[in-house]
C-alpha cells in the first residue's frame, strides 16, 4: 500500500480554539496582525500531533479578507510573516518538517462567479513571491473552477518546487463528481495535465464527496498512463448548497466529526491511492494524531 504522508489540519478554526483573535472578515489573518505567537502555537500543535507537512497560514492574506486597502498596504508582508512563522514553528520542534506555501482563492472561496483571471494572477503572484524563499513545496488550495486552476498554473511556472492543485468539490453527492463551478472533475484534471503539476488533491469539501473524485481522478490518470500524487483534506462543515457558497465569509455550520469518523473516510481515500492526507476547516490536531496512530499500526503489518 502507498506510504501515507500526513498534512496538517485547518488553521483557522485551530487558531480560534487556542484563543487567537478571530473575527470576520479577517479570519485567520487576524492572528498574523495582532498575535502572531498563536500562529506558531497552532503549527506546533499539528506537528506534535504527527503532521509531516505544515501549511503556511497565508490563506486569508487576500483582498477578500483583508479588504483592498489593507491588502495593498500589508498583504505581501503578512504572507511572508506567515511563512516565517511556519519556519519558526518547525525549528522549535527540532523536526525536519517540510513547509507548504499556500496559494488561496484570490477572490473568495467557493466563488467561481467572482473570479477574474488577470486580477487573481496578480494577487497569487504577490503571495507566491512573499512566501517562496521560505517554503519547500506549493499547494494551491480550494480551487473552484478550471479557469482558476489554469491561472494557478501560470504562477506555478515560476518554480521548480513541487506543486499541488487542491480542488474543492460540490457538496451534493453525485456521479460524476463536480467542482463548485459545476464543471466535472475529469474535465478539470484533463485541463491541467500538461501544466507544472506534481499532484492533485481535493480539499475544503465534505468527506463524503471525496471518494468519488479520487475514483474519477484515477481513471483519468490511467487513461493517459501517467502518475501523480493524489491526496485529500476534507472539512467538517455541513453540506453547503451550490446556491449558498460563501466559505469563510460567514461562520459555516459545522458538525462534530470525531477522529474515528474521519479516519473511516481516510481509509477509503488511502485505499484508492491517496498518499498525502490531512484536514481542512474543523479538522484539528486530535484528528491528525488519530491518523498518525492508525498509520503507525499499518506499518506493523
Amino acid at each position: 500500500m502507498t506510504k501515507l504522508t500526513l498534512l496538517d489540519g485547518g488553521m483557522g478554526r485551530e487558531l480560534k480554539r487556542v484563543g487567537a483573535p478571530f473575527s470576520q472578515p479577517l479570519w485567520s489573518a487576524q492572528a498574523l496582525i495582532e498575535a502572531p505567537h498563536y500562529v506558531t502555537q497552532a503549527h506546533t500543535r499539528f506537528i506534535d500531533a504527527g503532521a509531516d507537512i505544515i501549511t503556511v497560514n497565508s490563506y486569508a492574506c487576500v483582498p477578500f479578507h483583508l479588504g483592498d486597502t489593507l491588502y495593498q498596504q500589508r498583504g505581501a508582508e503578512l504572507a511572508e510573516a506567515a511563512a516565517v512563522l511556519a519556519k519558526q514553528a518547525v525549528k522549535s520542534t527540532s523536526k525536519d518538517i517540510p513547509i507548504a506555501g499556500s496559494l488561496p482563492p484570490a477572490l473568495g472561496s467557493y466563488r467561481p462567479d467572482l473570479f477574474e483571471a488577470d486580477r487573481a494572477f496578480d494577487i497569487l503572484t504577490t503571495l507566491f513571491t512573499a512566501q517562496n524563499a521560505h517554503v519547500d513545496l506549493w499547494i494551491a488550495e480550494t480551487i473552484s473552477s478550471i479557469n482558476e486552476a489554469l491561472t494557478v498554473s501560470r504562477v506555478f511556472e515560476k518554480t521548480n518546487k513541487p506543486c499541488y492543485y487542491a480542488f474543492t468539490l460540490n457538496d451534493e453527492i453525485s456521479r460524476p463528481s463536480a467542482l463548485r463551478s459545476g464543471e466535472l472533475v475529469t474535465h478539470a484534471i484533463e485541463a491541467i495535465l500538461e501544466k507544472k503539476i506534481d499532484g492533485i488533491f481535493f480539499n475544503c469539501s465534505i468527506p463524503e464527496v471525496i471518494e468519488q473524485a479520487l475514483i474519477e481522478t484515477n481513471k483519468v490518470l490511467e487513461k493517459h498512463q501517467i502518475s501523480f500524487t493524489t491526496g485529500a483534506f476534507a472539512n467538517s462543515f455541513t453540506p453547503i448548497s451550490s446556491v449558498n457558497q460563501a466559505a469563510n465569509l460567514n461562520i459555516q455550520s459545522s458538525r462534530d466529526l470525531t477522529p474515528e469518523e474521519y479516519i473511516a473516510y481516510v481509509k477509503k481515500w488511502h485505499h484508492l491511492g491517496a498518499s498525502i492526507i490531512g484536514g481542512c476547516c474543523g479538522i484539528g490536531p486530535e484528528h491528525i494524531e488519530a491518523m498518525a496512530q492508525w498509520r503507525n499500526k499499518l506499518g506493523e503489518n
